[in-house]
């Protein structure tokens, strides 16, 4: 949907949050309890008014009370009406924007949904957009949807009412009343653009202070921590002027709509007092087209002030909806008809290169890999890549890519930076879908995230917030298993040196413990499990030349049991610990 052409309340809102349909309803209630109260309370001061200038007999209280109760009742209804809709407004906006939140956090940790390269590409988008961002669509929910839903039913019944009592009025109103909505359109597309640089600024804002946040380390052992403080403040510098420039078109904006709106109630008080001076139109006829006028602007004034309000939210709401549903094309497609290998011979030792040449052999449809089936598939025969190809902002990487990698052996994907290799081991895992080819698992293609007998060592390594035995035991390995794992790898004297041992708290990132040592936890939480799949990202990064020997003879140690040991990295000594070596080749734009 484009900016342009979105509608004022976007259909996919309310298809998503329960409580935005259920506070449309009630705010179109409302609407039609302010709509009747504005009519009888402006009837009756007109009555009142007319009959104190006409019927001296009608000069007192107790003629007027009729009157007056009606004027009473119709100001405590909308009074009411009102506060009690303000209130519900506040608590309904707070779960939209909770349910939306939500939603987008449910879509984007589901690797099926969103890839890891995508979230770690748009984290600090939609850092924003989630967090300061949606918190905008608070004045859009509570301040603009209420003006509009007033705009389409209080400003129709009293140009009905209008046109009864007082028909050139009516018409004059009906003239002049669209040239406020053409006015805000005009304004709102400018202010559009405004609002969207606004929270591209506020992007790259959050960005920069979220690298910056996770570098301090570094740059405070660099002696550089000082460097990036001009950058900061340039970035600070551009959101203020954006947000700057989107206030000073919202006070212009409104002071033009209600110079607007103030002219055409004026049209229409300068021909009623003409009429009466006449004496073409009854007093009270005049009195109560002139009390409606202002009531017909109102709405339509108030949705053109609370629009500039509500703009950034809702800036924020179509990032979120475009998350929830994504335009067409942009899913990856399903994997279709694959051709397997037949024939191809791998050696046992030595070099393999990626091959890019279309395989040969009859087409197959081939059965998607489940995860109930993936324990007993790993366990009888190895990782198979057919012509396999996926595309990145910078072009394919990889592509045509044609190899497998047999248990029993340790295979190294090796390459240049930027070639595909850390996503080709996401592909294995059914985190990124395969824009060409497919990866295959014995005969069976994975088509999504495979769970059970896989596991992963990712680059740099996931440590999540808890304890060190917490980590240990996210691929549900026994403690027998970790203590064999951490004692060949060196692990166990880094236990002992932490101050409470494997209880010892670390926070997201492994913040608490050094590089070296979140490495042989992930390292020990791999080799501990009990899969037979074992794909590991750099496993020797931040390691010295002895630890890097322990751990390439562990998973010579888990190649020997049969399982299948996948490797990415471009170290010597793990390179001549390979059975196979896959060369990736160049990025394909």
């Amino acid at each position: 949907m484009s900016a342009t052409s979105r509608p004022p309340i976007d259909p996919r809102l309310l298809r998503r949050s329960p409580s935005a349909r259920r506070y449309v309803v009630i705010t179109s209630a409302m609407g039609v309890v302010t709509a009747a109260a504005v009519v009888v309370g402006a009837v009756a001061i007109a009555a009142i008014l007319s009959e104190l200038v006409t019927d001296p007999s009608s000069q007192s209280l107790d003629a007027q009370a009729a009157h007056l109760g009606m004027v009473a009742a119709a100001f405590v209804v909308r009074v009411v009406a009102t506060m009690g809709h303000d209130r519900y407004a506040h608590r309904a906006s707070a779960a939209v924007i909770a349910e939306l939140r939500g939603a987008a956090l449910e879509a984007l940790t589901d690797p099926a949904r969103t890839s890891p390269r995508d979230l770690q590409r748009r984290r600090g988008d939609l850092m924003t957009v989630l967090t300061r961002g949606l918190e905008g669509l608070g004045p859009y929910l509570t301040s603009f949807v209420p003006s509009l839903v007033l705009s389409v039913t209080v400003t129709p019944a009293v140009i009905v009412v209008m046109a009864f009592t007082d028909l050139t009025s009516a018409v004059i109103v009906v003239v002049t009343l669209p040239l406020i909505p053409v006015f805000m359109v005009l304004i709102g597309l400018m202010t559009r653009e405004r609002t969207r640089a606004r929270l591209n600024a506020m992007n790259r804002q959050v960005a920069q202070l979220l690298d910056l946040v996770a570098g301090i380390p570094t740059l405070r052992a660099l002696h550089r921590a000082d460097e990036p403080v001009d950058r900061v403040g340039a970035l600070g510098q551009a959101n203020r002027r954006s947000t700057m420039g989107a206030l000073r078109i919202a006070f212009l904006s409104g002071a033009v709509l209600e110079l607007l709106a103030t002219l055409c109630v004026a049209v229409v008080a300068v021909g009623i007092g003409l009429r009466l001076v006449y004496g073409e139109m009854s007093l009270n006829a005049g009195i109560l087209a002139l009390i409606l006028a202002p009531e017909v602007y109102l709405p339509l004034r108030s949705v053109g002030t609370q629009f500039h309000n509500s703009e950034a939210g809702r800036t924020a709401a179509d990032d979120v909806l475009a998350i929830l549903d994504p335009p067409v094309g942009h899913v990856h497609p399903p994997v279709g008809h694959v051709h397997p290998l037949v024939g191809h011979v791998h050696p046992p030792v030595g070099h393999l290169q990626a091959s890019s040449a279309q395989p040969t052999g009859s087409s197959a449809q081939l059965t998607p890999l489940s995860a109930q089936s993936m324990s007993a598939t790993a366990r009888s025969t190895g990782v198979e890549f057919v012509n396999l190809g996926i595309v990145d902002r910078d072009g394919w990487a990889p592509r045509g890519l044609t190899a497998r990698c047999e248990p029993g052996v340790i295979t190294v994907i090796t390459g240049e930076n930027g070639t595909g290799k850390s996503t080709t081991l996401q592909a294995i895992a059914g985190l990124i879908r395969p824009d060409e080819g497919a990866v295959l698992i014995g005969d069976t293609p994975v088509t999504g995230p495979s769970v059970g007998d896989i596991a992963w060592l990712a680059e740099p390594p996931v440590v999540v917030p808890g304890t060190v035995l917490d980590n240990l035991m996210l691929f549900d390995a026994d403690r027998s298993a970790i203590d064999t794992a951490a004692r060949a790898i060196g692990f166990d004297t880094v236990v002992r040196e932490l101050r409470d041992g494997v209880d010892t708290l670390i926070g997201t990132g492994g913040v608490g413990i050094s590089a070296g040592q979140r490495q042989r936890l992930a390292l020990t939480r791999v080799l501990a499990s009990p899969a037979r799949l074992l794909l590991l990202d750099e496993p020797t990064a931040h390691l010295d030349d002895a630890s890097e020997a322990r751990v390439i003879d562990a998973l010579r140690a888990r190649a020997a049991a049969g399982d299948t040991v996948i490797v990415v990295s471009h170290r010597p000594a793990v390179l001549a610990s390979a059975g196979h070596i896959i060369e990736m080749g160049a990025v394909h734009v």
